[in-house]
C-alpha cells in the first residue's frame, strides 16, 4: 500500500511559482476564452463599446477565476495504490487498485487519474471520476502482466483536476510509487533421485549434534530443562553426576545451483531465448530443493552467491528457507549477462563453499551440484570437469547456441567430455519442457546421459 497527497502540498498557497505553474493548465478552450475578452476588452477600448467591455472583463477573468480555485483546492485529494501480489511469476497478473479520497469540505470536480507504468506491463491506464462529495472515496483498478522477467516501477499516480467549463487542466503527481517484480517462470518438478543424491535430511547415516556444542560427548552434564526421560543412569552411577543422553537431528544435505551467464555461451534474447530457459530452470530446481528440505544457494559463473540465512550463501531450514527463496527468486528477476569469459570464479565458490557434513570440499563430499552451461570451449569443459570432483552427484544441463540456431553443433562432444568426468549431462534443445529433462535425469545411471550409454 502507498500513499499520499500531490507532490508539492503544504496547505496554502505555493506562491508566485506556484501560481504560474497552474496559468500553465489552461486548455485551448481557456486560452481562447483570454485570448477573446483581452481582444474584446481593447476593441471597447478604442470603440468607447461599454458593453463590450463587461463582456471582455467577463472572458477574461473567467478562466483566471478557474485557475485560482484548482490553484487553492488541488492539495486536498489523497491518494493510494495496492499491489496485489508484489511479485509474479513472467506471464501472470498483477492487480492494482487505485484509491483517491476527497478530504476537504468541498466537493470535487471532473478527477482524471492516470498512472504511469512501464510500456513492457501494458497500455498505460487512464480513468475519469465524476465529483467527489466532501470526505468521499473513489476506487478503481486495473491488470497489469509481462513477460519479461524484472523490476518495474509503478507510479508516480498522476491526478488531472479540471474545472466545470474545461478551461483549466491541472495535472500533479503524487510522491509514492511501488515495485512488481516479475519472476522466472517456474515449473513444478517430479520428486526423482539423482545419482549420488541423499535425501534433503539424509536417510538417517548423517546426524548432527542438537543443543549442544562442538565439545560435547556421549553422554553430557545434565542442564536445566533437559527432560528426565533422557537420563542416562549408567554414566550417571559412572560419574557421580546426573548424565543425559544428546540428541541427533538430522543433517540438511547442501545443494548448488550454479547458472552460466556468461553473454559469450548464449545467442538471442526474449521470453524464447536460451538464456531465459536457464533461467526458468534453474528457479524451478531451487524452489524444488528447498521444498525437499535441502540447503541450497544459488551461484553464478562470477562466483557470487545470492545469500542464504546460512554461511558460504546456503539456505537454512523452516522460515528461513522461504526468505532465502524470495531472495533467490527476485535476484533471477534481474540477473542479466556477465561480462566474464569464463568459469574459473565458479569453481573456486564451489570449492571452497560449504564443508562439514553434507558440503563440498577438496576432497569431494554428498553435495549436490546442479549446472547450467550455455557454450563451452576446451578450456571451460575442463573446468567443469575439474568441478563435479567437489560434489557428490552432478547433473549437467547443456545449452548449446548453435543448438539453439539450428546450426551445427559440437553439444554431443562436450556432452561426452562431461559424461567421463561423472557428470550426468542431458543438452536442453529449444522447446524441450524441463520436467522431462529433469526426470531423465533422475533416471539416467552416474555419468550418463538420457540414453543410458556410459560417456
Amino acid at each position: 500500500m502507498s500513499a499520499g497527497a500531490p507532490r508539492g502540498a503544504g496547505g496554502g498557497s505555493q506562491g508566485g511559482a506556484g501560481l504560474r505553474a497552474s496559468l500553465s493548465g489552461l486548455t485551448t478552450r481557456g486560452r481562447s476564452f483570454l485570448a477573446a475578452g483581452v481582444a474584446a476588452a481593447l476593441c471597447a477600448y478604442v470603440l468607447g463599446q461599454g458593453e463590450l467591455l463587461r463582456v471582455g472583463l467577463l472572458l477574461a477573468a473567467l478562466p483566471l477565476i478557474c485557475v485560482l480555485a484548482l490553484h487553492r483546492t488541488r492539495h486536498r485529494v489523497a491518494g493510494s495504490r495496492r499491489l496485489t501480489p508484489m511479485r509474479v511469476a513472467a506471464g501472470a497478473e498483477a492487480r492494482v487498485q487505485l484509491r483517491m479520497d476527497n478530504t476537504s469540505r468541498m466537493p470535487t470536480g471532473l478527477l482524471m487519474l492516470q498512472d504511469r507504468v512501464p510500456y513492457v506491463l501494458g497500455p498505460r491506464p487512464r480513468f475519469v471520476l465524476d465529483r467527489v462529495e466532501p470526505g468521499g472515496r473513489r476506487e478503481v483498478s486495473y491488470r497489469v502482466r509481462s513477460d519479461l522477467r524484472g523490476r518495474y516501477p509503478l507510479g508516480p499516480l498522476q491526478l488531472r483536476l479540471t474545472d466545470p467549463f474545461g478551461l483549466v487542466e491541472l495535472t500533479r503527481s503524487f510522491s509514492t510509487y511501488d515495485t512488481l517484480t516479475v519472476v522466472p517462470r517456474t515449473e513444478a518438478l517430479p520428486a526423482v533421485r539423482l545419482t549420488g543424491e541423499t535425501a534433503g535430511y539424509g536417510d538417517g547415516s548423517r546426524r548432527s549434534l542438537a543443543l549442544a556444542g562442538d565439545d560435547d560427548v556421549i553422554p553430557r552434564t545434565y542442564r536445566r530443562g533437559d527432560d528426565l526421560r533422557r537420563v542416562h543412569w549408567r554414566s550417571t552411577a559412572r560419574y557421580g553426576e546426573l548424565m543425559v543422553r544428546r540428541e541427533e537431528q538430522p543433517q540438511r544435505s547442501k545443494a548448488t545451483v550454479l547458472l552460466d551467464t556468461r553473454g559469450t555461451a548464449f545467442e538471442g534474447a526474449g521470453p524464447d531465448s536460451a538464456f531465459e530457459w536457464a533461467v526458468s530452470g534453474a528457479a524451478s530446481v531451487v524452489l524444488h530443493l528447498l521444498e525437499q528440505g535441502f540447503s541450497v544457494r544459488l551461484l553464478t559463473d562470477t562466483g557470487n552467491a545470492v545469500p542464504g540465512a546460512g554461511g558460504k550463501g546456503f539456505s537454512s531450514g523452516g522460515q528461513e528457507s522461504a526468505e532465502a527463496a524470495g531472495l533467490m527468486m527476485d535476484a533471477l528477476a534481474v540477473v542479466g549477462h556477465s561480462e566474464g569469459a569464463g568459469l574459473s570464479r565458479a569453481y573456486d565458490a564451489v570449492r571452497s563453499g560449504g564443508g562439514g557434513d553434507g558440503g563440498f570440499g577438496p576432497g569431494g563430499g554428498d553435495g549436490l551440484l546442479i549446472a547450467f552451461l550455455g557454450e563451452l570451449d576446451d578450456a571451460q569443459a575442463d573446468m567443469a570437469a575439474r568441478m563435479r570432483r567437489l560434489s557428490g552427484a552432478a547433473v549437467a544441463f547443456l545449452l548449446d547456441p548453435a543448438l539453439w540456431a539450428g546450426r551445427p553443433s559440437r553439444a554431443e562432444e562436450r556432452l561426452h567430455r562431461l559424461r567421463d568426468a561423472g557428470w550426468t549431462a542431458l543438452a536442453a534443445p529449444p522447446g524441450v519442457a524441463f520436467g522431462e529433462l529433469w526426470r531423465q535425469a533422475g533416471n539416467a545411471p552416474l555419468g550418463t546421459g538420457p540414453s543410458g550409454g556410459r560417456g
